[in-house]
């Protein structure tokens, strides 16, 4: 898939964020639209997977560990088929199967529950482990906040993964400098992060999250690395595409209401026009 495909995908993603959350009048848009990028790059060119056999055996494992932005991973999967794209509309619903944070029983396609910052890192690298012991090749993925990093268990489950030389795993730190309080250096800076993953054996490479020639030659990098696990860290922006909300710490947890609903998706409706015009 080019690179003008993707951008595509990776604007509707964006879209169902905003659909989502504005229904649900609440959820967090900022940093699903911070790693719309990097979700659409995994599901629709890097990992084997199949929206048709979600439990196929073979298929590589996704966790998100930043559970609170499961918008955008839930408008990924219903954008590569796992489940209806209307169903985005339902998110946080009595009754809906789209919870406000991943549920492994409910949703197709979803490895693994999350949402306590700090654990997903730890299920995914007990899957890596897991995926060694039973000489699997299926590769294990993991998508965690930079605000997420000021978690203890982070580095617990970092250091067993260097330790074990885990290079079927590959951590992806969505750096977009914000949590619910505002600046990470302000709140409790994680820096330098590139050092602290290589401090417990991991192969270590900068991208901008924005760029997808970037982000595709990383995620090759990444497989061709024996004998330690990678950590990928992605410079991002919060709030993506949607001027308002950019670089905003107070879209991290807050849902758009129906005049800035009306703004956001017509933003996102010029992206998609500009993008079909290339």
């Amino acid at each position: 898939m080019n690179n003008l495909e993707l951008q595509k995908i990776a604007n509707e993603v964006r879209k169902g964020v905003i659909t989502a959350t504005y229904h649900a009048k609440s959820g967090h848009p900022g940093g699903s639209l911070s790693a719309a990028d990097i979700y659409t790059f995994l599901y629709f060119e890097e990992m084997n997977i199949d929206p048709t056999n979600p439990k196929m055996e073979t298929r590589d494992r996704f966790v998100l560990s930043k559970g609170h932005t499961a918008p955008g991973y839930y408008s990924t999967l219903a954008n590569r088929g796992f489940f209806p794209v209307e169903d985005l509309k339902t998110l946080r619903k009595l009754g809906s199967y789209l919870q406000g944070h991943p549920e492994m029983k409910h949703i197709p396609g979803v490895d693994m529950s999350s949402g306590s910052l700090g654990q997903g890192i730890s299920a995914a690298v007990g899957m890596a482990l897991g995926a060694k012991l039973d000489s699997k090749t299926n590769r294990v993925y993991t998508l965690v906040g930079d605000g997420e990093l000021q978690e203890g268990q982070v580095w617990e489950a970092s250091m067993f993964a260097g330790h074990r030389k885990l290079d079927n795993l590959v951590v992806i730190v969505d750096n977009n400098g914000l949590q619910i309080d505002g600046n990470i250096d302000d709140v409790c800076s994680p820096r330098p992060i590139d050092k602290k993953f290589e401090a417990f054996n991991f192969h270590v490479i900068c991208i901008d999250a924005h760029d997808f020639d970037q982000i595709r030659a990383a995620f090759k990098e990444a497989k061709e690395t024996k004998g330690k696990p990678t950590a990928i860290i992605v410079t991002s922006i919060k709030g993506k595409n949607v001027s308002f909300m950019e670089n905003k710490a107070a879209w991290h947890g807050t849902a758009p209401n129906a005049e800035q609903y009306e703004l956001a998706m017509a933003e996102l409706e010029k992206v998609g026009e500009a993008l079909c015009q290339k």
